[in-house]
C-alpha cells in the first residue's frame, strides 16, 4: 500500500538496517530520528520507515518492495544504513537524501587514514598502533604473543597508553594502561574478546567535543560554541572545526573530538558524521546552550537537503 502524501507534508523517508556489521547500530539510529520526528515535527513531515534487511531486501511498513519504488513514496530519505548500494540507489533514481558518503565510514573507522588526509591542514592526532585480531593457529602462543607486542608499542611511543576494541564493543572495556604490565593485561583482554585492538599514546589536557552543521544559522558552517576554555583557545579551535568539516568533505554534520595538550596544543582524537540523537547526550545539551533543540537540527538538515 503506498504512502498517502497529506497536503503540504513532506514525505522522509528513514532508511535503517543492512546486510553488514552496522546493522543493529543502524536500526537504534533510525529509530531515534523517527521519534524525534514523530514527537516534534510530525505537522510538516510524514516519517515512512523503511528497512533493509540482513539479506538486502528493502522493507516500508514491513512489506518488501523494490528500491525503485521509493520514487513515489518519500520526497526525501535520511539514510543511517551503511549498505553499499543503498547510496547508489538514491542518487539513481534522484531522490534527495542525508548520509554519510564512503570516504566518511572510511577515516571515522581507520585513525592511520584520518591522521594521512589531515596533515596537510595542521591538525596533530596522538600516535596509535593497530594490533589485527589473535589467530590461534598463525600466531605465537597467547602469553608470548602479548608481551611481544607490548614490546612492539613501548618501541613505538610511551606510556600512557589507551587500549580499546579496534571496533566499537561494549563488551571490551577501554583500558588507560601507565606501566607495561598493564599494556600486557590490556592487550590480553582485547586477544580474549578475539578483537582487533587499538592502542593510542594518551594526551593529557583539556578534551572537548565540537559539533559543526553546515548551512545553520546563516553560516556555512555553525560551530556551537565549546566551553571551559579561553577565548583564544576558542577561536583556535573552532577555527580547527571548521578546516577539520571542510577538509573532510562533511555534507550536512560533523562531532569533532579534541584534547588541549598545555604545551604541545591540540590534538584530534576522533570524529563523527552522525549526531547522537538520545535524550542527555552531548549534542543534545550543545544544542540547549545554544538555544535549540534536537528537532531544530533535523528540520534544517531535511530542509537543506530538499533545496539543494
Amino acid at each position: 500500500m503506498l504512502e498517502k502524501k497529506e497536503k503540504n507534508k513532506i514525505r522522509v523517508g528513514v532508511i535503517r538496517g543492512g546486510a553488514d556489521k552496522y546493522y543493529q547500530n543502524s536500526l537504534l539510529k533510525g529509530r531515534d530520528i523517527i521519534s524525534h520526528i514523530f514527537e516534534n515535527l510530525s505537522h510538516k513531515y510524514n516519517v515512512v520507515d523503511i528497512l533493509i534487511d540482513k539479506n538486502g531486501i528493502w522493507h516500508a511498513g514491513g512489506i518488501p518492495i523494490n528500491p525503485a519504488d521509493l520514487m513515489s513514496r518519500i520526497d526525501v530519505a535520511w539514510n543511517t544504513s551503511k549498505h553499499l548500494d543503498s547510496s547508489n540507489i538514491l542518487d539513481n533514481l534522484s531522490i534527495p537524501s542525508i548520509e554519510n558518503g564512503f570516504f566518511s565510514s572510511v577515516v571515522e573507522n581507520n585513525n592511520d587514514i584520518l591522521r594521512t588526509h589531515i596533515k596537510g591542514i595542521g591538525i596533530k592526532m596522538p600516535r596509535s598502533i593497530v594490533l589485527p585480531s589473535y589467530q590461534k593457529d598463525f600466531d605465537k602462543p597467547i602469553e608470548k604473543y602479548v608481551i611481544e607486542k607490548a614490546k612492539e608499542v613501548l618501541n613505538k611511543f610511551s606510556a600512557p597508553w589507551i587500549v580499546k576494541s579496534f571496533t566499537p564493543d561494549s563488551s571490551m572495556g577501554i583500558h588507560l594502561a601507565k606501566t607495561f604490565g598493564e599494556l600486557v593485561d590490556a592487550i590480553k583482554d582485547g586477544v580474549d574478546h578475539d578483537k582487533s585492538i587499538l592502542i593510542e599514546e594518551f594526551i593529557l589536557g583539556k578534551v572537548s567535543s565540537l559539533h559543526s552543521i553546515s548551512g545553520f544559522r546563516g553560516e556555512d558552517i555553525y560551530v556551537f560554541p565549546p566551553q571551559n576554555f579561553t577565548n583564544s583557545e576558542k577561536e583556535k579551535i573552532i577555527s580547527l572545526a571548521k578546516d577539520l568539516h571542510t577538509h573532510l568533505g562533511a555534507k550536512h554534520y560533523l562531532k569533532s573530538d579534541f584534547v588541549l595538550h598545555p604545551k604541545l596544543g591540540f590534538f584530534l582524537i576522533n570524529v563523527d558524521f552522525s549526531p547522537d540523537l538520545r535524550a542527555l547526550s552531548h549534542f543534545e545539551q550543545s544544542c540547549k546552550y545554544v538555544g535549540a533543540e534536537i528537532h531544530h537540527i533535523l528540520e534544517h538538515l531535511i530542509d537543506r537537503a530538499l533545496n539543494k
